[in-house]
């Protein structure tokens, strides 16, 4: 299994985004992770990883708690499956992935600045991995 935290738009805080690597760094003690930069011109997911499930993140998206989005990556990882999480730039995601999408997730009924938005996910991403794993940080 792999991960891979797409995102359009070029990451301006640097330390939303210390934050967000940071997770990354340490979600990588579990599973291959992959954070970068995206150009919906130059890049296709879909075609890039046809197996893996799509998760793009959309305010329109459906909403988990932390228990259920815990409970989606076990269930990809159990099924062996890479993820691919893809957030938006300032113009959102191109409307034609969205109707691809495995899932569209909202992270909340929220408008956060698009790099606070990846060290929110990047968080839950290392907190259902040690939750997973029995690790105490999710306390």
């Amino acid at each position: 299994m792999k991960l891979y935290v797409y995102f359009i738009g070029k990451p301006r805080d640097l330390h939303a985004n210390a934050i967000a690597q940071e997770f990354v760094k340490r979600t990588s003690r579990y599973a291959a992770v992959e954070m970068r930069e995206i150009h919906p011109g130059r890049f296709d997911p879909f075609a890039k990883h046809p197996s893996a499930e799509k998760i793009l993140l959309d305010p329109a998206g459906s909403t988990l708690d932390s228990q259920r989005f815990i409970a989606l990556i076990s269930r990809l990882e159990q099924e062996a499956r890479d993820i691919v999480f893809i957030l938006g730039g300032h113009d959102g995601l191109p409307p034609e992935w969205k109707p691809k999408a495995g899932l569209l997730l909202s992270l909340s009924a929220m408008t956060f600045p698009h790099e606070l938005a990846r060290a929110m996910l990047a968080e839950q991403i290392y907190r259902a991995f040690t939750t997973l794993r029995g690790h105490p940080y999710p306390r």
